[in-house]
């Protein structure tokens, strides 16, 4: 008598140790690294989690790093100072940004720290020493640099706008036109985001990706090329249906990979495909150690940080 198989349970997705980047354990918290960053003791950087801090959310103390409606402002004070000092940045100046989802980008120098002024953009870098540079997330991908030969780094925050818009390659632009930065001298960090499993779009994106990109196909999974032709959205020519207005079923849905996307363009620009490394942690999935709009709606912010000591 043959026996059943037995059904193979789905592994369960990866966490903070399984990351090839691991966590360093400071003052309570867990702080993501990237290796090629922390073996160079003049840099200081961090991508934060979610345990360990002073606010609370469902019942559980979280380390919330942003000004969210539901949290208190002395709360996220507190505990931004736990993970600057967590990350060792001493008495850094922290510059943080008013993010747009858009493509710009902010150099930030003595002069333009002394405005005390809150940039708009989704990107900021600098040459100074002793500033500290944030971005926040809740899947977005934060995405740090670091040349290497000019010593000079950046913080960016890239969503599927950003992401579309190149802010990545116009930030390295950008660098290149003040610092002199060339794309082989520097590292790159692509920290936890929403991940290819989680992550679904409808065909308005898909189209203007496969407008933008050549290559788009390779960072989707699902029907791209016909949800970008319009060939499977019973929506793309509503005329062309019986169906009165509204009552057109749902749009297919495509999920887009946000670090495959940014990794290609950067890569196209000139850095060295060794030189770039990912956390390779989704924030939907292991919304239990980082902060998820998607999953959530209601959520904190992750902080990931870079500066010159």
């Amino acid at each position: 008598m043959r026996t059943a198989a037995k059904e193979r349970k789905p592994p369960p997705p990866p966490t903070v140790r399984d990351s090839p980047w691991g966590p360093d354990r400071s003052g309570g918290l867990e702080v993501l690294q990237a290796p090629a960053l922390a073996r160079l003791d003049w840099v200081v950087h961090g991508f934060s989690t979610r345990p360990g801090g002073l606010s609370e959310l469902n019942g559980l103390r979280v380390l919330n790093l942003g000004f969210t409606g539901w949290d208190l402002r002395e709360r996220v004070i507190a505990n931004r100072k736990k993970f600057f000092q967590a990350i060792a940045a001493g008495n850094m100046q922290v510059v943080t940004l008013e993010q747009l989802h858009s493509d710009l980008s902010y150099h930030v120098d003595r002069h333009r720290l002394r405005a005390n002024t809150v940039p708009h953009g989704d990107a900021v870098f600098t040459r100074e020493r002793g500033i500290l540079l944030a971005i926040q997330t809740a899947d977005c991908v934060p995405i740090l640099f670091l040349d290497t030969q000019r010593r000079a780094v950046a913080a960016i925050h890239s969503g599927w706008r950003g992401t579309l818009a190149r802010i990545a390659v116009k930030t390295l632009g950008r660098m290149r036109m003040e610092f002199g930065t060339h794309p082989e001298d520097v590292i790159v960090a692509l920290g936890p985001g929403i991940g290819r499993c989680c992550y679904e779009v409808g065909p308005d994106v898909a189209r203007e990706f496969h407008a933008q990109f050549p290559e788009a196909s390779q960072w989707f999974d699902g029907p791209f090329d016909s949800l970008a032709s319009g060939e499977n959205d019973p929506n793309w020519l509503p005329w062309l249906t019986m169906r009165p207005p509204g009552h057109a079923p749902p749009s297919p849905r495509v999920k887009l990979d946000l670090c495959a996307a940014n990794r290609a363009t950067l890569v196209e620009a000139g850095v060295p495909t060794g030189q770039i490394s990912a956390s390779g942690l989704c924030t939907a999935c292991r919304h239990d150690i980082f902060f998820s709009y998607r999953r959530e709606q209601t959520t904190g912010r992750l902080m990931a940080v870079i500066g010159l000591r």
